[in-house]
């Protein structure tokens, strides 16, 4: 069967080339009419846009690429869905790449390694260090998505982790708690930040370092919360009565540890975790989270993209973005950075926005501050 051409749609529709096209790239100024018209002969003869011939003649493929260290952890496959979401509102196709955190494969993708099939790229980096980056550019459209720093030239979007920590630290200490675990510190730039802000909420509430304990792990998965919270239980010394798990997962797998120790949450022990992931709504007892606004994060970071896009491929400094171009929004009461987002042109730093994000309060934590509380382990 022969390939439905532009050129047979705008026969059938009456139209010119012209105006097929239009349709076809979402041009706006088409009259409501028309479009229907136009699209109707399109949905009969089973018009399929070339995306190659396209790109050639706009030197655009209309594809934008997301590069997240996993997509079996529900973090990033939220996040991704959100990133396709925003995507698809602007008409952009998103192609996904998992590169399991691999500092090689996110190289290769700081070096252009995705630029042959995408105008522009979304990197949420885990592991290659900013000493490797911080005297690197990029000739291509680039944003970081996250925590992970590698170098203030490149343009970030994510939340303030140290804020976010101390939000759930500040919560348990509410609730009554002490003796808080920090579940987590894994050499990751994330790690370093939300034990800054753990040891940022204990400091302040003079919680004497005796019974501050931050607990190493591997990786920040379910497996590695369950076998961390086991050594604790299983140890001589008194139980913490919270834990502040450094993300989602590491605090489902704590759950698990207590209830299989017979341990109560929250009675005995508080749980809160950070990203708000789906299943944290569906856990036994319901996780406290802080949770980010993906989908914020999502435009934001499309935002700054599609702006690198469209930009001439050697921009001067003078035509760095201001703040008003980045979509960086007041705090208010959203632990948002009111400057983020501005960049510097004279000391050449990009634009590093911080999202809004809440602490989610559910019956992991939920708790009456109780001084005689104390808790105990299943024979």
């Amino acid at each position: 069967m022969a390939r439905v051409r532009m050129r047979d749609v705008a026969e059938h529709a009456g139209v010119s080339v012209r105006t097929v096209s239009n349709v076809v790239s979402g041009y706006t100024h088409v009259s409501p009419e028309t479009r229907a018209r136009v699209q109707r002969s399109l949905d009969e003869l089973g018009y399929r846009m070339d995306y190659l011939a396209r790109g050639l003649r706009s030197g655009r493929t209309g594809f934008v690429a997301l590069a997240v260290p996993f997509l079996d952890e529900p973090y990033f496959a939220e996040l991704a869905q959100a990133v396709i979401r925003a995507a698809a509102r602007r008409g952009i196709t998103v192609l996904v790449e998992a590169t399991a955190g691999d500092s090689d494969a996110e190289r290769r993708i700081l070096d252009g390694g995705l630029t042959n099939v995408a105008d522009g790229v979304l990197l949420s980096a885990l592991t290659v260090p900013a000493s490797e980056t911080s005297a690197r550019g990029t000739d291509f459209p680039l944003v970081m998505l996250g925590e992970h720093s590698v170098g203030d030239q490149f343009p970030r979007v994510g939340i303030d982790n140290v804020a976010a920590a101390r939000a759930a630290v500040e919560h348990l200490l509410e609730q009554g708690c002490r003796r808080i675990v920090a579940l987590g510190r894994n050499g990751s730039e994330n790690g370093r930040q939300r034990t800054e802000g753990y040891r940022q909420a204990l400091s302040a509430a003079r919680v004497r370092r005796v019974n501050w304990l931050v607990v190493p792990v591997d990786d920040w998965t379910r497996e590695q919360g369950y076998e961390a919270v086991r050594e604790l239980l299983v140890g001589d010394g008194p139980l913490p009565d919270a834990v502040f798990a450094f993300n989602d997962a590491l605090a489902v797998g704590a759950l698990r540890a207590l209830d299989a120790s017979g341990v109560r949450v929250p009675e005995d022990v508080a749980v809160v975790g950070i990203d708000g992931i789906q299943e944290s709504a569906y856990t036994h007892p319901p996780l406290s989270s802080v949770a980010p606004d993906l989908d914020a994060i999502a435009e934001r970071a499309l935002a700054l993209l599609e702006e690198q896009i469209s930009r001439p491929a050697a921009p001067d400094a003078a035509d760095a973005p201001d703040a008003a171009d980045t979509g960086a929004s007041p705090r208010a009461d959203t632990h948002a950075d009111p400057d983020a987002g501005a960049g510097d042109a004279r000391t050449g730093t990009a634009p590093q926005v911080d999202t809004p994000f809440r602490l989610v309060v559910r019956e992991s934590s939920r708790r009456d501050p109780s001084p005689d509380r104390t808790p105990t382990r299943d024979a």
